[in-house]
């Protein structure tokens, strides 16, 4: 428990200091754009390679997968059976609605925790591939097809997909895993400094949000906050721990899995919420919401697995 606890109080560190930076008008709006597009386009992409090529591929395409896996689908399943008795929304708000339940802020944060929580980067791999190979593009895929007459091409929507720089950065490390190449030196050095700024760009833009950022108010229902928040926090993660124990996971593969499903909705939700003007509100309330109880959530899970 200390140990996590360590962990937590380093990244609690950096998003204070974000914060703290912010409030005196050293970091600005600007500066958090220029943290997040570093962090997005340069830093998390070298440490995803890194992290993937040094991983053990058995270890990502393992029984952490399936567990993954099996608590999104779950977590799915139930938003759309719930939510008829909640709120009936059109298809755009409804998947928009859907990934605010179930998909877990698995680079800003996961990396972080993965990192310092759970001791090693690699673990949230899995459920970063899923989201980023699977969900998103079907996601994309729901909301360009509902939101515009004609829609979007398959060409056009495969190339947005291939052209994501977390993809691409997982699945450089990935072929470098299979294939046992091993980067020069001269290649390897800067892509492992670029990578040491992911997690602290990530941090202190996080914390720049918080200070600067909207905070939640009026918009949306609070019966549909609920639903999709304790999706998140308390059903996915419950659902993670029952299929990881099912298909044999045990001890810290077990915790691990557990902890990285009870991570809040990740913030590109919001984005795809802004870019496709459906669900804003709720999006926006459900990523602050989640962000602030996922840190009891790991604490308890933490007191009960670690």
């Amino acid at each position: 428990m200390l140990v996590v606890l360590e962990g937590f109080a380093a990244l609690a560190v950096l998003i204070a200091l974000g914060s703290l930076l912010a409030h005196v008008g050293f970091l600005t709006y600007a500066s958090q754009t220029m943290l997040v597009r570093l962090a997005f386009w340069v830093a998390s992409p070298a440490l995803l390679l890194t992290v993937v090529a040094d991983a053990d591929i058995a270890a990502v395409f393992s029984a952490n997968l399936v567990a993954s896996a099996g608590a999104v689908a779950g977590a799915l399943l139930l938003y759309l059976l719930l939510s008829r008795l909640v709120a009936r929304r059109p298809a755009p708000e409804s998947v928009v609605a859907a990934l605010c339940s179930m998909y877990v802020n698995a680079g800003n944060l996961g990396i972080p925790v993965a990192a310092y929580v759970l001791g090693d980067a690699a673990l949230v791999a899995p459920i970063l591939l899923l989201q980023l190979l699977v969900l998103q593009p079907l996601a994309l895929a729901v909301l360009d097809r509902t939101t515009a007459a004609d829609g979007i091409g398959f060409a056009r929507l495969a190339l947005r997909t291939v052209r994501n720089p977390l993809l691409l950065g997982a699945v450089v490390g990935l072929v470098l895993a299979l294939t046992g190449v091993q980067l020069p030196t001269v290649v390897r050095s800067p892509v492992d400094l670029l990578g040491a700024m992911a997690v602290p760009a990530m941090l202190l833009a996080y914390g720049v949000s918080l200070r600067l950022g909207p905070k939640p108010g009026a918009g949306s229902p609070v019966t549909e906050v609920a639903l999709v928040v304790g999706l998140k926090l308390l059903v996915q993660p419950a659902l993670a721990y029952a299929v990881g124990l099912a298909v044999g996971l045990q001890d810290a593969a077990l915790y691990a899995v557990t902890v990285l499903a009870a991570l809040p909705t990740a913030q590109n939700v919001f984005v795809l919420a802004s870019r496709y003007g459906r669900g804003v509100v709720l999006a926006r309330d459900a990523i602050f919401l989640s962000t602030l109880g996922s840190v009891p959530a790991i604490l308890v899970i933490t007191a009960l697995l670690a």
